[in-house]
C-alpha cells in the first residue's frame, strides 16, 4: 500500500496512453482518419494526458469547462483546474468535421499522429477573456498571451486515446519519468513526503539551497525540469540535465535527490501555472511543491510572491500537494553563507544578487561569475555550452560573408 499523496480526483491515475495490440489497432485507424494539426503546447498537453500527468482528464476540454476553469478555475463537473486544456483549429478544417466522429491530431513538427479524438463538440471563445483571467494581462508581449492568440478560431472537444509520447523516452532515458515511475521509484527508496522543484534553468546556489531547505522536512526531493519549448535565450533541457546531475553528484547526499523531467511546454502564467504544477505534481506522487520568488513568472507581469499567495485563495481541499513557501534566497557576505530575505537581517548591499540576463551576458563573454554565485562544476558545463554557441555563431557570419563575395 502506497503512502504517496493521492493522484488528483482522488481516484487512480488514469494514463490515456494505448499500449500492445489496442496501439497497434489504433495506430492502423489513426491513419485512415482526418487529420488536425497540434501545436508544440497542445502536444505536450496531449502527452501529458497520455501519461497520466494530467489524472483524471479524459481529453480536452468542453466550453463549459473552459468558461469555469478561467472564470472560478473548476471544470463544468466541479474539478479543480487552473489552466484550460484545450485545443484548437481554423475554421475551414473545423467546418469539415463531424461531431461525433474521429480525428487524428498530427504534430507536423514531428511528423506523427500523436493521438485519436472523438470530437463532440466545436465552440469558439473569447480568447482575450482566457488571457486575462489565466495571465492577468492581454498584452501581445507575454509570450503565453501571444500563444492564445495565435490559436484557431475554433476549439474541439473530445476524449482521446494517446498513441505516442514522441521523442521523450528515447531522447531523455531513465531521466524522462511518467507519474506511475515516479510513485514506484519513491515507494522503492521509502520515500513518504517528497517536495518537487520545478526548474526551466540550470541551478544555482539559491537554488541549491531551496532543494536542501526541503530535504531537511521531507524524505527526498525530486528535481522536476520541463523537457518542452522555452522562450529565445533559455538553456537547453539537455545542458540543464548534465549542469543539475553534476550538481547532485557533488553537493546532495546520497539518496535524497532525483531528477526527472515532464513534456510539458512553459505556459510562463505565474500563479495560475503554479498552482498547475503543483497539480501535476500530485500525480507523480509529491506532497509538496517548493515556490520561491516569481514562480513561473515572465517579465515584470506578476508580483515576486504571486505564486506563493495564490494558494491562499484557493479552496483547502483543492490540491492535496501543497505548496512549500521560501522566501528570496541569496549568498549573504555578512552572513558567511546562503540566506534567506526572512532569515538574513543585513541590507542589500552584502547581498550578492545576479539577474538571469546578467548572468548570461558573464557567461557569454567569458566573464567572472562570482564562486558563491554558482557552483565552479555547474559554470564550466554552461560556459562549455555558451562557447559552442559563439562558435556556431562564428560560423554563420564567416558562411554568410562567403556568400555574399
Amino acid at each position: 500500500m502506497s503512502n504517496l499523496v493521492r493522484p488528483h480526483g482522488g481516484g487512480p491515475l488514469q494514463p490515456l496512453l494505448l499500449e500492445g495490440a489496442a496501439l497497434t489497432a489504433e495506430q492502423a485507424r489513426a491513419a485512415t482518419l482526418p487529420r488536425v494539426n497540434v501545436s508544440s503546447r497542445e502536444a505536450g498537453d496531449l502527452i501529458m494526458l497520455g501519461i497520466g500527468g494530467f489524472t483524471p482528464l479524459a481529453g480536452f476540454m468542453t466550453k463549459a469547462d473552459w468558461q469555469g476553469v478561467c472564470d472560478t478555475m473548476h471544470t463544468a463537473a466541479g474539478l479543480f483546474w487552473p489552466i484550460p486544456i484545450t485545443l484548437s483549429t481554423d475554421t475551414a478544417t473545423a467546418a469539415g468535421l463531424a461531431l461525433g466522429g474521429d480525428i487524428a491530431l498530427f504534430d507536423a513538427e514531428r511528423n506523427e499522429i500523436l493521438a485519436t479524438m472523438t470530437v463532440t463538440e466545436k465552440y469558439s471563445i473569447d480568447k482575450a477573456h482566457e488571457c486575462q483571467t489565466v495571465f492577468k494581462t492581454t498584452d501581445g508581449a507575454h509570450p503565453g498571451v501571444a500563444m492564445v492568440m495565435a490559436q484557431g478560431e475554433v476549439n474541439l472537444a473530445g476524449p482521446v486515446k494517446v498513441l505516442s509520447q514522441a521523442e521523450f523516452p528515447d531522447q531523455y532515458g531513465a531521466m524522462y519519468m511518467t507519474p506511475a515511475q515516479t510513485r514506484a521509484e519513491f515507494d522503492a527508496r521509502g520515500w513518504k513526503t517528497i517536495a518537487a522543484f520545478q526548474t526551466r534553468n540550470p541551478m544555482h546556489r539559491s537554488h541549491e539551497y531551496l532543494a536542501k531547505i526541503a530535504v531537511e522536512i521531507c524524505d527526498g526531493v525530486m528535481i522536476h525540469s520541463l523537457l518542452g519549448k522555452l522562450k529565445p535565450g533559455d538553456i537547453p533541457a539537455e545542458v540543464r540535465q548534465d549542469a543539475i546531475s553534476v550538481l547532485i553528484e557533488k553537493y546532495f547526499v546520497k539518496n535524497t535527490v532525483i531528477q526527472s523531467g515532464y513534456p510539458l511546454d512553459m505556459r510562463y502564467a505565474g500563479p495560475r501555472e503554479a498552482l498547475l504544477h503543483a497539480l501535476f505534481r500530485q500525480n507523480y506522487g509529491c506532497t509538496y511543491l517548493i515556490v520561491g520568488r516569481d514562480h513561473a513568472g515572465v517579465g515584470d507581469y506578476y508580483g515576486p510572491f504571486d505564486a506563493q499567495t495564490i494558494f491562499d485563495e484557493i479552496p483547502a481541499d483543492a490540491l492535496e500537494t501543497k505548496p512549500l513557501k521560501i522566501d528570496w534566497t541569496f549568498y549573504c557576505d555578512a552572513c558567511e553563507g546562503m540566506s534567506s530575505a526572512k532569515t538574513c537581517p543585513h541590507d542589500a548591499s552584502h547581498r550578492l544578487l545576479l539577474s538571469g540576463t546578467k548572468l548570461r551576458k558573464l557567461l557569454s563573454e567569458d566573464g567572472e561569475v562570482p564562486a558563491q554565485f554558482s557552483r565552479p562544476e555547474v559554470l564550466d558545463i554552461l560556459r562549455q555550452y555558451y562557447a559552442s554557441l559563439a562558435e556556431h555563431e562564428k560560423v554563420k557570419v564567416e558562411l554568410k560573408g562567403h556568400s555574399a563575395r
